[in-house]
């Protein structure tokens, strides 16, 4: 958190803001609280967080350090209702959606609903002050399925998407989403910005997260062996949640609007396989193979190959700190601190 902060960001463009955030405990918004209330104690920058989520038990568990702080003020409420604040918002940042296998399959209407409603309640707001800016958390997934010609995915691409398929609530969400952004953008002059992460992770992987990498660190943590569920070939790029939020604030502050950005580390693309070996190594436990189950197979993703470009990111001066090695490693060690209290 010291390393973002400290980089030459226009932070002051946030000083003295409120800053609504839905998805407040899911893993990319919960460290950007973290890092926003940061700023407050090292910087007194006087940030005023509005954090917007379900649960308001697990949200003051999760920020227990803030949860009698004026800078912090959390709202229970599901995001597919229009929003419950009068206060005056300079800056939405729209994370809110089931964003892992296992919830989308198990909710498909509830995971559309939370992104195409959740930013249409959000960009409702904005519509009335044009000095608001909206960022959404969109997702690499938008671009459907490569073709096999394709390296690096720019931000102009767009592959298939089967919409019958039921996991494809997820990606044609996302992309109906963008599409509202760039509609209010057009019609009603809004200031949107649209990043898209590829595979984040870290230490504020939330316990149900039933993604890859998520249940490979948490096989780890419990000291069990790390199972891999499929042949592990699927090529991916990874990206740690620090290097994530440093990029989403860039966008935030510095992004042209009507513009969508890819976050990734182009130094951290592996196929599933080899990113269950990294754990496997650096936690010391057993690599093996599982049956997949039926419910399992549901959240799989056809794409087998996806790999961002991240050159329109870094010609705003972002640039990844952190290694696949390294992120692996402060993750297993936060996560055993964690584990072991």
């Amino acid at each position: 958190m010291k390393q973002i902060c400290l980089q030459s960001l226009p932070w002051h463009k946030l000083n003295n803001k409120k800053i609504l955030i839905t998805g407040a405990t899911g893993l990319i918004c919960s460290c950007i609280i973290d890092i926003l209330l940061y700023r407050n104690e090292k910087f007194s920058e006087n940030i005023t967080i509005y954090a917007v989520g379900r649960d308001k038990v697990q949200a003051l568990k999760r920020f227990e350090r803030f949860s009698h702080s004026k800078s912090f003020i959390f709202i229970e409420q599901d995001i597919q209702d229009p929003l419950q604040t009068d206060a005056q918002i300079d800056f939405f940042i729209h994370g809110a959606s089931n964003s892992h296998p296992a919830a989308y399959t198990a909710d498909p209407v509830g995971t559309m609903l939370a992104n195409i409603l959740g930013i249409n309640n959000i960009l409702q707001i904005a519509k009335k002050d044009q000095n608001q800016r909206v960022l959404y958390i969109s997702s690499s997934e938008i671009y459907g399925e490569p073709s096999d010609e394709v390296q690096n995915i720019s931000e102009d691409y767009s592959g298939y998407v089967n919409p019958l398929n039921m996991r494809s609530c997820y990606p044609s969400s996302k992309r109906a989403a963008e599409s509202l952004c760039a509609s209010y953008a057009k019609q009603h002059h809004i200031n949107t910005v649209i990043v898209r992460p590829c595979h984040v992770y870290g230490p504020t992987m939330t316990p149900k997260d039933s993604r890859a990498v998520a249940t490979f660190l948490r096989n780890a943590i419990s000291g069990n062996d790390i199972s891999m569920e499929s042949s592990g070939t699927q090529v991916r790029s990874y990206c740690y949640v620090t290097d994530a939020v440093s990029a989403l604030l860039i966008v935030l502050l510095t992004g042209k609007s009507g513009e969508a950005y890819n976050i990734s580390n182009s130094n951290s693309t592996v196929s599933i396989k080899d990113l269950a070996s990294i754990i496997s190594q650096k936690s010391g436990q057993k690599l093996i193979s599982k049956e997949t189950s039926d419910t399992t197979k549901q959240g799989f993703t056809p794409i087998q190959r996806m790999i961002l470009d991240t050159s329109k990111l870094e010609k705003l001066g972002w640039q990844a700190k952190t290694s696949l090695e390294n992120g692996i490693e402060r993750t297993l060690a936060i996560l055993k601190k964690k584990h072991n209290h």
